[in-house]
């Protein structure tokens, strides 16, 4: 007997959530295909075609399957060379009120596409909750250290001052963007419904002695059965591929925002300024035992690429559809759509446990300020002395030769950057030395940077995440732990 584990989606649930595990899982895609095949009933039979109610009874009691049912379903399929069929010969055995009823007047997409878009939209819910949480966390991070003052970058060139919380609201105005995004997908889906072969809905109104009405009712009754507000108005065989495309889009535009912010992380780390969680037991190398390598965050970028590259799948599938459909796009599915869920499930579980643990050095980022910041402060020292009835021209020109060797001694001798040292040895300079230290205290130079934190935690963050679905996940989220 073929066990459960032979039927598991290609990325491992030790990994992934249980949740997002589960409902790619095969226990979840063929209890939906019965639910499926139950609304369908229970719509036609309200439409007054004869179903005894005895059948559909038996299909409610037997929405599971069990363990010797998968092996039946295995066998009917290897024999029939289809699923779909395999399915509906081992529901009809254990509800055999049923069995001449099951699938009637359907296509096999009936419950194919029907039961990816519900996952679709499950999915997207999961993502949306636990991405809500990752947001939560990394607004704790930047609100605690909305005004800690650190080197900024550009090109990765020293640049002037932000604050590390400021910089946070960088990964956390991205991530916002990514929640919108999802929701959007996830409120945009909607349902193939019952279409038929070709989306003309031949079968059914065969089936309903040419009502027209009935057959247009039939479609929205399973509908709101299945739990959506609408059906797309036109099909084919299939609901069009280029859903997929709208869906994995936010996916893959998501995992651009966790390479970018998993990237930082690196580069900090590298500088040692903030560091991801290391336990005390961790080993950062097998042969380098001093290292602390960021093996959350490489894990995250190398997860998010593949994340990034699953979205161009989709598009090609879309792409190839030849008329009403081909089945080429089948087996590319049943990998696509898991694994991109999967994949960003992981990712966001993996930032979670990133953003909870993250250790901030502020001496080593005070020491890099140190280093830098006396080229900065260049143009405040000309202005004081400008101000005490300097001339700027002759200010600019001493500052310029005192910079210059200063420069040399940090490039060419390695040593500490001494312009201050220099300036303050220079009697040009005695009318300012007493605003010197003013003149070079770190918080004077990160302007508007607390405040926009507050503005931005205040008016954006905390409003995207008010709602009560999503303040459930965050007190109900607990600390992201890994398996490894």
């Amino acid at each position: 007997m073929e066990s459960f584990d032979a039927y598991q989606t290609p990325l491992s649930s030790r990994y992934a959530s249980k949740e997002m595990s589960y409902l790619f899982s095969p226990a979840m895609r063929f209890h939906m295909w019965r639910k499926l095949w139950l609304n369908l009933a229970i719509a036609e039979k309200q439409l007054g075609l004869p179903i005894p109610d005895e059948a559909i009874e038996q299909m409610k009691a037997n929405l599971h399957l069990t363990p010797e049912q998968f092996a039946i379903a295995a066998a009917e399929e290897k024999k029939r060379r289809h699923d779909v069929m395999a399915h509906v010969h081992t529901f009809g055995q254990v509800a055999p009120a049923a069995a001449g009823i099951i699938h009637l007047g359907a296509t096999s997409c009936y419950v194919t596409d029907n039961a990816d878009l519900i996952f679709l939209r499950e999915a997207l819910t999961l993502l949306i909750k636990k991405l809500a949480v990752v947001i939560d966390r990394f607004a704790t991070f930047a609100e605690e250290y909305r005004a800690l003052p650190t080197l900024g970058f550009t090109h990765f060139q020293p640049a002037q001052l932000t604050t590390v919380g400021k910089r946070a609201t960088l990964w956390l105005q991205e991530l916002l963007w990514d929640l919108r995004n999802l929701k959007r997908a996830r409120d945009d889906l909607g349902f193939r419904g019952v279409k038929g072969t070709t989306g003309t809905q031949a079968s059914f109104l065969a089936l309903f002695d040419g009502d027209h009405d009935k057959v247009e009712e039939l479609d929205r009754l399973v509908t709101r059965l299945s739990g959506f507000e609408y059906a797309y108005p036109v099909t084919s065989q299939t609901y069009s591929r280029k859903i997929d495309i709208d869906v994995l889009a936010p996916l893959a535009s998501l995992g651009a925002t966790a390479h970018k912010l998993a990237t930082d992380l690196r580069l900090l780390a590298n500088l040692k300024e903030v560091e991801e969680p290391f336990e005390s037991t961790q080993i950062g190398s097998s042969a380098m035992a001093y290292k602390r390598n960021p093996m959350r965050s490489e894990r995250i970028c190398s997860l998010a690429r593949h994340l990034m590259v699953i979205h161009q799948n989709a598009l090609m599938t879309s792409s190839v559809q030849w008329f009403e459909r081909t089945l080429d796009d089948s087996a590319n599915r049943r990998i696509t759509l898991p694994e991109a869920f999967l994949t960003a499930d992981i990712v966001l579980t993996t930032l979670q446990n990133v953003s909870e643990g993250l250790v901030v050095y502020p001496k080593v980022i005070a020491r890099r300020i140190a280093q830098e910041l006396p080229f900065m402060t260049t143009e405040n020292i000309i202005m004081a002395i400008v101000k005490a009835g300097g001339d700027r021209q002759e200010a600019h020109e001493k500052i310029r030769v005192l910079s210059h060797e200063a420069a040399h001694q940090v490039k060419h001798l390695g040593l500490e950057n001494d312009l201050i040292d220099r300036v303050r040895a220079d009697p040009y300079f005695d009318p300012i030395k007493g605003q010197l230290d003013a003149l070079l205290e770190p918080s004077t130079f990160i302007g508007r940077a607390p405040e926009q934190v507050d503005r931005f935690l205040a008016e954006w963050v905390r409003p995207a995440l008010s709602d009560d679905e999503l303040k459930a996940s965050i007190e109900n989220g607990g600390k992201a732990e890994l398996s490894v």
